[in-house]
């Protein structure tokens, strides 16, 4: 039994969606969040592919898939500039230790 291309990245993304949410729920530390959620956001590029090749519109999965990267990279770079000042003025990352912070 041989899988399709298309399978093959559907269960690519299957995989990677598992491991980015079973990261949310275990990860603590602010880094790893943001890596994690590097993690699902590559999942959600690899859908737009596998839709794109799917319904053979390449062009408008690929141009997708270049706004996610753009609008990614920015929320990756403000999350970690956040949690660079998160340490700097708290002195922890540990996201249940913040939790109990009042404003």
């Amino acid at each position: 039994m041989s899988l399709s291309p298309l399978a093959i990245v559907l269960l690519a993304v299957t995989l990677l969606l598992g491991v980015g949410f079973y990261g949310l729920l275990v990860a603590r530390n602010l880094i790893k969040l943001i890596v994690v959620l590097q993690i699902l956001a590559k999942a959600a590029m690899l859908a737009f592919v596998a839709a794109g090749y799917g319904q053979e519109h390449m062009g408008l999965a690929q141009s997708m898939v270049a706004m996610v990267i753009v609008a990614d990279t920015v929320v990756a770079v403000i999350a970690l500039a956040l949690a660079v000042q998160v340490r700097r003025h708290y002195g922890t990352l540990d996201v249940r230790k913040l939790t109990t912070l009042r404003g």
